[in-house]
């Protein structure tokens, strides 16, 4: 075995790790939906509002050897972290969307298939009601069966008269 690793005519098995690393995309996916379901609150506006506020007054304020992102430069350290904050923001509410807009047309998908069975369900149920109702016009009602047993009566009555006048 280990002579067939170093032939010339078999090739070297050299497994390269990617360079870019493997994401689980249903992970990002919820953590995209939970990081934009963040974004939409309240709290994380005045946390943010906050944030702001503080970094402000305190480069506005503070002595300028303790100022980090100073009032002369228009804050623009703040302004870099704002950009940036937006734009991993928009993107990660835009899949979070996205993964809103698939649930939602397999939901859709799976009502109409729902509908469809519930209206194949109602309409053979239907005819079987007009199965039941055609079966049931040629079952012999009770004034039928009365006046069916009420004529045999006269007939067998009849009869009994007759063969009584013919002993006679």
């Amino acid at each position: 075995m280990a002579k067939s690793r170093n032939r010339l005519d078999t090739p070297l098995s050299t497994k390269r790790k990617p360079l870019v690393p493997r994401i689980n995309r249903e992970q990002f996916g919820r953590a995209s939906e939970a990081f934009a379901r963040a974004l939409g609150t309240g709290g994380f506006l005045i946390g943010l509002t906050i944030f702001c506020i503080v970094w402000i007054l305190w480069n506005s304020t503070a002595p300028i050897e303790l100022a980090f992102d100073p009032r002369i430069t228009n804050f623009t350290l703040l302004t870099l972290l704002l950009s940036l904050q937006a734009s991993y923001a928009a993107p990660l509410i835009l899949l979070a969307q996205n993964r809103q807009d698939d649930r939602d047309r397999v939901k859709t998908e799976q009502d109409r298939q729902l509908a469809e069975r519930n209206l194949a369900d109602t309409e053979y149920l239907a005819r079987e009601v007009v199965a039941l109702r055609l079966a049931m016009s040629e079952v012999a009602t009770k004034e039928f069966v009365k006046d069916e047993l009420r004529d045999a009566l006269e007939e067998i009555l009849a009869e009994l008269k007759k063969n009584s006048n013919d002993s006679k």
